[in-house]
């Protein structure tokens, strides 16, 4: 009798335990509700369309100015007439598309248009975002002893996404729909004009870049170290990586808000630059090296 209830014991646990591994994983229905955990595409970042939903009141605000940093692929945006304390937009990825001709005819500037909290960013062709190269160096933990990839400093420059033919000759009428394009290659000292890659999704315009190019962006390359651990930036205690940021009291009219690198108050004569945008390089002075 013991024997017997022995066993039946035995087969009652394997048959719970069965049942219990047996259970919902993510991406299975529960009660009819999804619980997909996020899926990674092979940019490093969280693919569901990669179109983010941001806080902010739907409408278009005109775009004062722009920065890109590619620590991480995201934007600084600068925007007129939005609410109090919206002024300032940070956003993981955006979108892009190129004015009209009809818009450009009409006067028209460059403009943030949020739908259904999905922002998409319209820009003239020379209009000039802000881009923040951050230089990195491998280098040795000295608390744990591992190579960890260090931003040692960043380097300031412009990007023309849309800039005349350099951009329209490859994908054309492309230009007036939103898609996320990448800057290219930087180069120390040159300017950036038209795209590296570009696609109707992040990931499309990571592979579009990579076919190009035969590596990543540096901005997916560096999520992919982040997302690994092995990128960080100097400690507290280090002289930590910086870029002098644009000073604008007011907007500039012209589509070139990012343009403004020195303060206004500067005693230096010239406080734009049309091509010389290395001249934030050397931190202490500003002098243009």
């Amino acid at each position: 009798m013991f024997r017997k209830f022995l066993i039946f014991s035995m087969m009652l646990t394997l048959v719970l335990t069965t049942v219990a591994c047996g259970g919902p994983s993510s991406g299975d229905s529960i009660g009819g509700s999804t619980t997909r955990s996020p899926q990674v595409d092979p940019s490093g970042k969280v693919d569901s369309n990669q179109v983010a939903k941001v806080q902010i009141a739907d409408g278009t605000y005109p775009v004062q100015q722009a920065s890109y940093d590619d620590i991480n692929g995201g934007y600084t945006l600068m925007l007129l007439n939005a609410a109090p304390g919206q002024s300032t937009l940070q956003l993981e990825s955006l979108q892009m598309a190129r004015l009209t001709d009809e818009e450009i005819k009409a006067g028209q500037k460059s403009y943030l248009k949020v739908d259904k909290g999905q922002p998409v960013m319209h820009l003239t062709e020379d209009f000039r975002i802000e881009y923040i190269h951050n230089v990195t160096e491998t280098q040795v933990n000295p608390q744990s002893g591992q190579q960890e990839v260090v931003v040692v400093r960043q380097e300031p420059s412009f990007w023309t996404p849309f800039a005349g033919a350099l951009a329209g000759q490859a994908i054309g009428s492309l230009l007036f729909t939103p898609h996320y394009y990448f800057p290219p290659v930087y180069q120390p000292g040159v300017a950036l004009t038209g795209y590296g890659g570009y696609g109707r999704t992040y990931g499309q315009a990571a592979s579009n870049y990579q076919s190009r190019y035969s590596a990543p962006p540096v901005a997916v390359r560096n999520q992919q170290l982040r997302t690994t651990g092995q990128l960080r930036s100097p400690s507290r205690t280090s002289a930590s990586p910086s870029v002098k940021r644009p000073q604008v009291s007011r907007p500039t009219g012209s589509g070139y808000g990012s343009t403004d690198l020195r303060r206004s108050n500067s005693p230096r004569p010239q406080t734009r630059s049309n091509r010389g945008f290395g001249s934030s390089r050397s931190r202490s002075s500003g002098r243009r090296r």
